[in-house]
């Protein structure tokens, strides 16, 4: 599978609709920690099929980062059923991402 860019319009069908647990990646492109976790997240993403991976773009979507109480970037979440489960805030490993996802 690949990243699904998240936006306010599609959020209610790909994120709290979604019939698979949902990791967002709140991020912004003048963000290095978010460059460098960007690889890992695509990895994520082409190996799990369980599961759908997005990405928040906090500049392009304020309204979505201020509704999860984003304050610091990356930040990634993980959806299940329509509820936030999990938060890790700041650059993570591939498996310390993963175990998120149990």
């Amino acid at each position: 599978m690949v990243e699904i860019t998240i936006t306010k319009s599609n959020f209610e069908e790909e994120v709290v609709r979604s019939d698979k647990p949902v990791m967002l990646d709140f991020w912004a492109t003048w963000c290095g920690p978010c460059r460098m976790l960007a690889p890992t997240i695509e990895e994520i993403a082409k190996e799990r099929n369980d599961i759908k991976v997005g990405k928040v773009n906090v500049d392009d979507e304020g309204a979505l980062a201020s509704a999860f109480g984003i304050v610091s970037i990356p930040t990634v979440v993980v959806i299940k059923n329509g509820e936030e489960v999990a938060r890790a805030v700041g650059y993570r490993q591939k498996d310390e991402l993963l175990d998120m996802l149990k």
